[in-house]
């Protein structure tokens, strides 16, 4: 007789005996690589492990996401044995207590370990919806809702989002993270405006997080948006580790992500009105400082003794050094670390995402270059051209050559190629079809960088080359 038959014959299912089998082999594994071991889905997968954790054949580690272990397949036996035994041994008391009349009290059935996670999968959209209700209701200080891009419309329909307004109303701190949609901007209305609500185009999962203990995570969410969610499917974790783990996750989102009036404003007013944060350089900015100012006194790791002459003279010197400073506007920014060339082709990026944005309606590539064309000589900013010599490619010529060993010269050529930059990588993202190379032109007026567009099946054939 196998272990197979064994675990059978204890009452496990096909699913549940190939966990244990591979689990007890291989520990700490992931629920998706279970699922891959197993050759199912990932839902399959965690409707096996929370029956096994149910009768203590699984344990389950803290981690984000969180590992599953199981004993060797004999000790797992024997614990189903004595589960039986147990099982068959209040049978025979309970048999006997009716026969003379007496009652029972207590339980010997194994549970998880207090600091293990316990965890359930929830099924269909009202079942889900009618947990993160209780959540709300039961949340002390904080509440998140990850609602990806249609999680809102879910939300408003069932009775969750009554609880979670009653909840920011007691105190509780509500946030909201979504991926905002021109179709769902106006039912974040529906929520009280005491909640928190952010864009950001990074967050497609749902779920919910209450109070740092528990955890809701969509597993499978029905295609269709205004569906009834019959398919759905959640995780629900009860672990303190699990949820802090999550909340760290969170807050590490939240501060990148747009507020919800300026995030808004690319649908009602299409315009790209999100904090533009710019990198101004690089290395030691007080070792740049007391370099510009003539300080080079070293500073010292303990207290040293006041000296008024020293101060006097050193503030006089600082004095000459700042208005020195002053007076050379944008070299003295860069003898501070400003790295112009770098703010300003950042800006310029944010420009072009923003123009690109304007025309994202034009579905036609060449159409969508000819309005680029226009408006760039419209501006006065230079020539813009494209070539299929040797491939596809846009030529960018200006009306100015850039002077760049001038450091009395705002680089507004960073502006401009930074345009052209933001603009064709908001139109051609990495994901895409289509990969944008920049190369510098021959150093010409009219030929000063080219952006190659190239198929991503053409870059691999030249890969293979």
């Amino acid at each position: 007789m196998s272990w197979e038959q064994v675990l059978a014959d204890a009452g496990l299912n096909e699913r549940e005996i190939q966990s244990i089998l591979i689990l007890s082999s291989k520990p700490k594994m992931k629920a998706s690589e279970l699922a891959s071991e197993l050759g199912t889905t990932r839902l399959d997968a965690y409707n096996s492990l929370s029956r096994l954790q149910e009768i203590g054949l699984v344990t389950t580690t803290a981690d984000r996401p969180m590992k599953f272990s199981s004993p060797p397949v004999n000790e797992a036996i024997e614990q189903l044995i004595g589960m039986k035994k147990e099982q068959l041994r209040r049978v025979e008391i309970g048999y006997e207590s009716v026969l003379e009349g007496r009652t029972i009290e207590g339980s010997n059935i194994k549970e998880a370990r207090s600091d293990e996670p316990k965890f359930a999968v929830l099924k269909e959209r009202v079942h889900i919806h009618k947990r993160i209700e209780q959540m709300a209701e039961e949340a002390q200080t904080r509440m998140v809702l990850m609602l990806g891009e249609y999680g809102i419309l879910a939300l408003c329909r069932g009775p969750a989002v009554e609880a979670v307004n009653s909840a920011v109303k007691r105190g509780v701190r509500v946030q909201v993270l979504a991926k905002l949609h021109r179709r769902t901007v106006r039912f974040f209305q529906q929520l009280d405006d005491a909640v928190e609500v952010r864009h950001s185009d990074d967050v497609e999962t749902q779920g919910a997080l209450k109070d740092e203990t528990e955890v809701l995570q969509m597993l499978k969410i029905e295609a269709n948006p205004v569906g009834r969610g019959r398919e759905d499917a959640a995780l629900y974790v009860l672990s303190e580790q699990f949820a802090a783990s999550q909340a760290n996750l969170i807050d590490a989102i939240w501060p990148e992500a747009v507020p919800f009036e300026q995030a808004v404003k690319r649908f009602t007013e299409k315009q790209i009105v999100d904090p533009l944060r710019i990198e101004i350089g690089q290395g030691s900015f007080l070792e740049k400082l007391r370099n510009a100012l003539g300080v080079d006194l070293e500073l010292p790791d303990e207290d040293t003794p006041f000296d008024p002459d020293a101060m006097i003279k050193a503030g006089r010197e600082v004095s000459n050094a700042r208005r020195s400073l002053s007076e050379n506007s944008l070299a003295s920014l860069t003898i501070l670390g400003f790295d112009l060339q770098m703010m300003m082709r950042q800006v310029g990026r944010r420009v072009g995402e923003e123009l690109a944005f304007t025309l994202r309606s034009i579905d036609d590539n060449i159409e969508f270059l000819n309005e680029m064309m226009d408006l760039w000589e419209a501006a006065g900013l230079g020539t813009l051209a494209y070539e299929f010599d040797p491939n596809f490619h846009v030529r960018v010529g200006l009306n100015e050559l850039p002077e760049a060993d001038n450091p009395e010269v705002l680089p507004l050529w960073e502006l401009d190629d930074g345009i052209i930059e933001g603009a064709l990588a908001a139109r051609y993202p990495d994901e895409g079809d289509v990969r944008v190379v920049r190369e510098e032109g021959s150093g010409e007026i009219d030929d000063l960088w080219r952006y190659h567009l190239l198929m991503q099946e053409d870059t691999e054939m030249t890969a293979e080359v």
